[in-house]
């Protein structure tokens, strides 16, 4: 069975204010064939999302030009749970118009400074106008629509704590963080606001040969036919489900971009990542919809 990419990058973003390298920093992981077709991968950690942005654009236009097919994975949410749009008072399809918020509303400086707690409570002020469902914040940045610790049992209890994917995973041994908490070990509140806008940059750059699953593509098993016309094709991973063990001398992020990115890599090789693009047999019409147009999935679960 042919492969449907040539390589695949991993990236594990960050929310950081500050510039930094080694744990909680940016690290991309790739995997990739050298002209023996045989699979090698190689790490890169960056200061700040800006070099990262430029970097992965680099690969990227460098895989590009050699005609190349890349699977590249992001580890926040590319989507938020049902009635987020809706709430927020947004038209159109939600998750275009959730993305066309956070570039709108988010700044993010080339030394990583970024208000993204100013826009989490701005979020929750348009939502509920109260401090949820976003919350988490250093104590310097709580203010009256933003709190250090999570909401009272009950509050905002009509707003969705996870997407259905989330909810897929947590049946098993994981347990994956909602989109909502902003601050704390494994947060991905801060990564999403802080992601998105590149993720919007990086397809702008592709024009058409560029894609995003399930959004652009559907949620289905994806061939051949489906992945020749792209250059790439952005998916969201969740690299705890690969159970990445550091190896002497790595950090913990660059093994879990490494090691995501080569099972990526198996996966092609043995037929299985073409199934992983499809929804679970018991997913309904209602659910295809709702992930497609608003919540999307982690590739994998």
């Amino acid at each position: 069975m042919a492969r449907l990419f040539d390589a695949y990058i991993v990236a594990d973003w960050t929310a950081a204010e500050t510039k930094k390298l080694g744990d909680n920093s940016l690290w991309l992981g790739v995997a990739k064939r050298d002209v023996r077709f045989r699979l090698y991968s190689e790490t890169h950690n960056v200061a700040t999302r800006a070099e990262g942005e430029a970097l992965l654009a680099s690969i990227l236009a460098d895989h590009r030009k050699r005609g190349d097919r890349v699977l590249v994975g992001f580890d926040f949410n590319l989507g938020y749970p049902a009635g987020t749009a809706a709430r927020l008072k947004l038209d159109g399809t939600p998750w275009r118009a959730m993305w066309a918020f956070i570039d709108k509303n988010v700044v993010d400086k080339p030394d990583n400074t970024n208000n993204r707690y100013q826009v989490a409570a701005k979020m929750n002020r348009l939502m509920t106008d109260q401090a949820w469902p976003l919350w988490g914040a250093p104590a310097s940045q709580a203010q009256r629509w933003l709190t250090t610790t999570k909401p009272p049992e009950g509050a905002g209890a009509d707003i969705p704590e996870f997407r259905a994917t989330e909810d897929a995973a947590r049946k098993g041994r994981l347990q994956p963080k909602s989109v909502w908490q902003m601050h704390g070990a494994g947060a991905v509140g801060g990564q999403t606001l802080m992601g998105v806008p590149a993720v919007i940059r990086l397809l702008d750059k592709m024009g058409p040969s560029g894609a995003v699953w399930p959004f652009g593509t559907g949620w289905r098993e994806l061939g051949a036919d489906d992945v020749e016309p792209l250059s790439a094709l952005v998916v969201e991973v969740w690299p705890s489900l690969y159970g990445a063990k550091p190896e002497a001398g790595e950090f913990k992020d660059q093994a879990q971009v490494r090691v995501t990115a080569e099972r990526l890599a198996a996966m092609d090789d043995d037929g299985t990542l073409a199934k992983a693009f499809a929804p679970p047999k018991s997913a309904t019409p209602a659910l295809i919809e709702r992930v497609e147009q608003e919540e999307g999935w982690i590739l994998g679960v």
